[in-house]
C-alpha cells in the first residue's frame, strides 16, 4: 500500500470525522467498553474546532489515494499534545498509524519543542505497544470518571469564570505544578467561556479550562480540584481524567456519584516534570 501524509483541510472534515468516529466505536466495541464519542455530529464538531484553530496542526493520511485516517497535534504550549489519532478499520495494520505518529514526532524534533505527550486507552494494547516502541514513556495511570454533575460548593472556595486578568496568576500556578505554562490554551478557554478559577482566602489557588476531555485543571490542593469539579456546569466529554495515584480525589469522586468508565495512560517523550501539586489532565495531557 502507498501511504501519503498531508495537511488536513476543512474539506477533509466529513471523511476524517466519519473515520474517527467509526474507528473509536469499533475499538470500544471490540473490547466491550462504552463509546468515548457520543455521536458523529460531536466528532465533526471536535475536528472542525481543531482544524479551524491555528494552534493545532492536523494531518490526513492517504492509503492508495484514499483518506484512511487523521491525527492532530496541539501546539499552543511549549509541550505539544497529540490526538486524536484514528485509522479506518478497513486498513488497520497498513502502517498508517505508525507513519502519522512518526510524522508528529519528526515535527516536534524539527521545531525543537522540549516534549510531547498523549493519553491512550489502556485497553488498547496495540497503541500502547506502538507508542512505547516510538519512544514514549508511561507517566501516569488515569481513571476516567463519568456520571451526573455534582452542583455543589466546597466551603472556603469560590469558583467563578476566568478572565483575561487571571491569566498571569494561572500561568504561575501551572508552572508551579508542571514546570511550564499553557496560557494560549487558557485564553482560548476564556474566549469559549469554559474556564473557571477557584479562589481561597482572596487569591487564585486553582483553575480549569474545562472539566473533562476538553480541559485540564491544577490546584494547590485537592480542595481546589474538588471545588472546580463540583461547580462544573457541564463535563467536556464523558468526564474528568483523575490521576489514579490520587486516591483522595478518586474516593471523593466516588462519594459524589461518579463511576469509573475506563483506565487511560498518560505518556510522554522529552521533558517531563513530576507534578508537584494536584492536577487533572485533558485528553491530550
Amino acid at each position: 500500500m502507498k501511504t501519503n501524509i498531508r495537511r488536513a483541510t476543512r474539506e477533509d472534515i466529513p471523511v476524517c470525522s466519519e473515520i474517527c468516529y467509526r474507528a473509536f466505536c469499533t475499538l470500544a466495541d471490540e473490547h466491550n467498553f462504552p463509546h468515548e464519542f457520543p455521536s458523529l455530529d460531536a466528532t465533526v464538531g471536535m475536528l472542525t474546532a481543531m482544524i479551524s484553530n491555528p494552534g493545532f496542526y492536523g494531518i490526513a493520511v492517504e492509503v492508495d489515494g484514499r483518506i484512511a485516517g487523521s491525527n492532530f497535534q496541539d501546539e499552543r504550549a511549549p509541550i505539544a499534545g497529540i490526538g486524536p489519532i484514528s485509522v479506518d478499520p478497513d486498513v488497520q495494520n497498513s502502517g498508517a498509524g505508525r507513519a502519522m505518529m512518526q510524522h508528529m514526532l519528526d515535527r516536534v524534533a524539527e521545531h525543537r519543542w522540549p516534549g510531547v505527550r498523549l493519553v491512550q486507552s489502556a485497553y488498547h494494547s496495540r497503541s500502547f505497544s506502538l507508542y512505547t516502541k516510538l519512544g514514549f514513556e508511561t507517566r501516569e495511570p488515569l481513571s476516567l470518571m463519568t456520571g451526573p454533575l455534582i452542583n455543589e460548593s466546597i466551603p472556603g472556595y469560590k469558583v467563578r469564570a476566568a478572565t483575561e486578568a487571571d491569566v498571569a496568576a494561572c500561568n504561575r500556578l501551572h508552572f508551579a505544578v508542571h514546570g511550564h505554562e499553557r496560557g494560549a490554551e487558557l485564553r482560548d478557554a476564556i474566549t469559549d467561556r469554559t474556564a473557571n478559577v477557584a479562589e481561597h482566602l482572596g487569591r487564585i489557588t486553582g483553575y480549569a479550562t474545562a472539566i473533562g476531555y476538553g480541559g485540564y485543571a491544577v490546584g494547590e490542593s485537592n480542595e481546589e480540584l474538588k471545588a472546580l469539579i463540583a461547580a462544573a456546569p457541564a463535563f467536556s466529554g464523558p468526564g474528568p481524567l483523575i490521576p489514579s495515584r490520587n486516591g483522595e480525589l478518586l474516593r471523593w469522586c466516588y462519594s459524589k456519584g461518579l463511576k469509573l468508565m475506563q483506565i487511560n495512560t498518560l505518556m510522554s517523550v522529552g521533558l517531563y516534570n513530576e507534578p508537584r501539586l494536584p492536577f487533572i489532565p485533558s485528553i491530550l495531557y
